[in-house]
């Protein structure tokens, strides 16, 4: 039993301190680096384009905004994702925000096409 758990142990040491598992376990993080990377710059992509939309719009709704906010801009910044990406998120949160649409039309706001359906 003893010999038994002395190669164990042999077998295990000889794993950890090669450079084949070391070479593995590098490759596996470097490729979750670079997704990250990615990630970072689809939410950046979008987080600007959604963004810009809306500033130069002028306004957007509670959905729109949720959609923006909690699920593009809030993982990008705990992902390290910061700058523009920060300037156009303060900008957009200055933004009226309406419930819906057909709030939004029965505003005033400009858009194309009737989102409200007229009582008859």
């Amino acid at each position: 039993m003893q010999t038994l758990l002395t190669q164990l142990v042999t077998i295990v040491i000889a794993v950890f301190s090669s450079s084949g598992f070391w070479l593995i376990v590098q490759t596996r993080m470097d490729r979750k680096d670079e997704t990250k990377k990615m990630l970072l710059g689809l939410a950046h992509d979008r987080i600007i384009t959604l963004g810009m939309y809306y500033i130069q719009r002028g306004w957007l709704t509670d959905d729109e905004f949720e959609n923006l906010n909690h699920y593009l801009y809030e993982p990008y910044k705990k992902l390290g994702g910061n700058g523009t990406g920060e300037v156009v998120m303060n900008k957009v949160k200055t933004l009226k925000i309406y419930r819906n649409y057909c709030d939004a039309q029965n505003a005033g706001e400009k858009m194309e096409g009737d989102y409200c359906l007229k009582a008859l």
